[in-house]
């Protein structure tokens, strides 16, 4: 809910800050510790979607076409899937691959809301001076 509508002008109130929220970063390893996929590999994927190659993709990004090859070929290699295919003089995404973003936001939603309510539960109050 964004904010209740003001009676007056029709217009939505914003509702209050909440003093304190609780953040996490989320990422897939492998047995051996290794990044298969977390933000930073959704976000390199999400480029070489949007902008048709990973040269495109880097440049987007502002990192190197190496940096970005590299992370999604170790991605690979860790899944044992192709991510990215060549394409004429670019690249697209596997079908598996836009799954895997996909499933990714879910996770990611999913820890988001079940972390605020968690925290919601603890921490409710004991941080305000209360």
């Amino acid at each position: 809910m964004e904010g209740a509508p003001d009676a007056c002008e029709g217009k939505t109130m914003p509702e209050p800050k909440r003093p304190f929220v609780v953040r996490s970063k989320l990422w897939v390893e492998d047995a051996d510790g290794g990044v298969v996929f977390g933000l930073g590999r959704y976000r390199i994927l999400e480029a070489i979607d949007r902008c048709g190659s990973l040269q495109a993709a880097a440049k987007d990004l502002k990192m190197s076409y190496r940096a970005v090859w590299m992370r999604v070929r170790v991605s690979e290699r860790r899944i044992g899937r192709q991510l990215v295919v060549r394409e004429g003089k670019g690249s697209r995404l596997t079908d598996f691959a836009e799954d895997l973003m996909k499933q990714f936001r879910r996770l990611q939603s999913v820890v988001e809301a079940e972390s605020d309510e968690v925290f919601d539960t603890l921490f409710s109050g004991r941080l305000e001076g209360d």
